[in-house]
């Protein structure tokens, strides 16, 4: 791997987001943000709107609800950091597209393998709760899962926040 990859897991509202910002901008490096979020209803606009004021004119951002792999192949280089945020809406856009999660998956780890510059990505754990009461909603868990594992393999740092607070699972 030719760049320091790290891996961001938490619940909702645990600062999964804040702190990728964080650990992006102690880099120094230029910043590009690439959006998985698409914004269906009012209230996901909204809060797109509040993350990327929250992040301020210095960051760039990249709009890629599917071909992730590619966005983070062409953008990625040395004198950039990544912030991907986030995989779990990515997994989702990708079940609902008939899209194969693993083949995209398996793209995007080699996109990562061969980035030349550090990415940062973002990734809600679903697991931990009771089991979903229809079958989408438990493949969305199964593969939002086989995902984060896949993900976390492939990175040297792995965080999980819970309550704002960082707890290094690996790194």
């Amino acid at each position: 791997m030719s760049a320091p990859h790290l891996l961001v897991i938490g619940g909702a509202r645990s600062g999964k987001s804040r702190y990728a910002q964080q650990r992006a901008e102690a880099t120094r490096l230029r910043r590009i943000f690439i959006a998985t979020a698409q914004a269906f209803d009012a209230e996901m606009r909204d809060r797109i709107d509040r993350h990327r004021a929250d992040r301020g004119a210095e960051w760039e951002t990249i709009e890629c609800p599917l071909a992730l792999s590619e966005a983070v192949a062409r953008h990625a280089a040395p004198d950039a950091v990544l912030l991907v945020d986030c995989l779990t809406l990515w997994t989702s856009n990708l079940i609902l597209s008939d899209s194969d999660c693993f083949a995209a998956t398996s793209r995007l780890v080699d996109a990562l393998e061969h980035a030349d510059g550090p990415v940062i990505l973002v990734t809600n754990e679903v697991g931990l709760g009771i089991v979903p009461d229809n079958a989408l909603a438990r493949r969305f868990r199964d593969e939002a899962g086989i995902v984060n594992q896949r993900v976390a393999a492939a990175v040297p740092e792995v965080q999980l926040l819970a309550a704002g607070l960082s707890l290094r699972l690996k790194g």
